[in-house]
């Protein structure tokens, strides 16, 4: 099996807009004496800040609240949400705000949203379909979507199992990713602004396939568009119809919806970023913040468009502990099972919407996804003693801000730092 490196399972993180035009920075970084400005003017604004904390806890988990803390003061990151579950078992459920502004408190129920976290539920559906017998995992993507393999027919290969393993043949490091390529796409067709996933998949199935399918892992929001394209094809229901249906309904996950690029749901946070684009809305050229129009997030559906809290994403990652009505243990098995390639030097790989590491020296394995958009910073991993956590933030990374990818190391030793875990729960109290 080929390998794939470290540097690209960092990239399978969901930094969805590496593909996207690199747009101006507000904050003037284009010298030293602007960015030196920009600097001092955040940290005016972060000495008005003040911290607050909302939800639910049991007793002992105070590591938890420090990490959030220490985390988002360090990056001014206004909002962000932690819940955490024990052996099926929600133990902490906390909104956390780091912001001048008091009518900004962060609630447990606040929605944000999910980024690259979509693929996994995506998966899930996918496989729930298998399960009962209405797609195979060897079905072509091509034959189900009617997409045209003229330009190259290689196409014929990509399979609904290749697209859930990021084995299609897309590769945004060779070729933009198409799901930030509005503007170009719609000036190759021939049409105004917005683009459909229609239009989309015309414009990728007129180029050429990067690899051969099967042959390199390489990370795609493109193929998981397809995905949700399919499981509308086989269901006759819209995507997000039929995963509410078959996979939060049963898990009795009510707050979870699909986002929308310029308009908030109830609730919903405000995303933050340094980033200005052209809107891809409309053939106008303005300016807009990233998050709000400089890309498509309704385009991005069943790759990065969903909307959810923390806990309601720790209750999704229940149905991979087995013992519910969504998927059998032989689906969850299959969910987490090697590819055909793909697999890191250190034995990480991309499985069925998860990443997959056997844990050394024993039987199970710890599984994880994370997600990144403009104004999105999100992680949900399950631990293989029982433990799983979701945290989501509403900005991310920038420039020479500190990594945001720090939070995955620090929930771990938060967790590693309980002595004793409750025996509670507060799944009755959100559920």
């Amino acid at each position: 099996m080929a390998a794939v490196s470290r540097r690209d399972f960092g990239k399978a993180a969901g930094l969805a807009g590496l593909g996207a035009a690199v747009p101006a920075l507000l904050t003037g970084c284009e010298s030293g004496g602007s960015e030196r400005a920009a600097q001092a003017a955040a940290a005016q604004a972060a000495a008005t800040r003040s911290w607050r904390v909302t939800g639910s806890a049991l007793a002992g988990l105070g590591s938890f609240d420090a990490t959030m803390k220490s985390f988002m003061q360090a990056r001014n990151v206004p909002s962000g949400q932690l819940a955490v579950v024990r052996k099926g078992k929600l133990v902490l459920s906390r909104g956390y705000t780091w912001s001048s502004s008091t009518g900004l408190t962060t609630q447990p129920t606040s929605p944000f949203r999910m980024a690259s976290l979509s693929k996994p539920v995506t998966a899930t559906a996918v496989l729930r379909l298998v399960q009962d017998g209405k797609l195979k995992l060897t079905d072509r993507a091509a034959t189900l979507l009617g997409l045209s393999t003229t330009a190259d027919p290689r196409l014929k290969d990509v399979t609904v199992l290749r697209l859930l393993q990021h084995l299609g043949g897309w590769d945004r490091d060779i070729t933009p990713d198409p799901m930030f390529r509005d503007a170009a796409i719609a000036k190759a067709l021939g049409l105004p602004l917005p683009v459909k996933q229609a239009n989309i998949m015309k414009y990728v199935s007129a180029h050429k396939l990067d690899h051969a399918p099967g042959t390199k892992y390489a990370y795609s929001n493109y193929g998981f568009m397809l995905l949700g394209r399919i499981i509308e094809k086989v269901t006759g229901l819209s995507y997000a119809a039929y995963v509410q249906k078959a996979v939060l309904a049963p898990r009795g996950i009510k707050r979870m919806k699909l986002g929308h690029t310029l308009t908030q749901a109830s609730g919903e946070v405000h995303y933050y970023s340094g980033y200005t684009a052209p809107t891809v809305f409309d053939n106008s050229g303005k300016t807009v913040s990233t998050p709000y129009g400089g890309f498509n997030l309704e385009n991005m559906d069943s790759h990065g468009g969903w909307l959810a809290t923390a806990m309601d994403l720790t209750r999704f990652a229940g149905i991979y502990d087995g013992g519910t009505s969504v998927l059998s243990a032989t689906s969850i098995k299959r969910a987490f099972t090697k590819p055909e390639t793909g697999i890191n030097a250190n034995g990480w790989y991309y499985g069925c919407g998860w990443m997959v590491r056997p844990v050394t020296g024993g039987t199970g394995m710890n599984t994880w996804h994370d997600g990144s958009l403009a104004g999105t910073s999100t992680l949900l991993v399950r631990r293989n003693d029982g433990l799983a956590w979701a945290v989501l933030f509403d900005q991310r990374q920038e420039g020479s801000a500190p990594s945001y990818g720090d939070i995955d190391p620090a929930l771990h030793k938060a967790a590693n730092a309980v002595k004793t875990w409750p025996t509670g729960d507060l799944t009755s109290k959100y559920f």
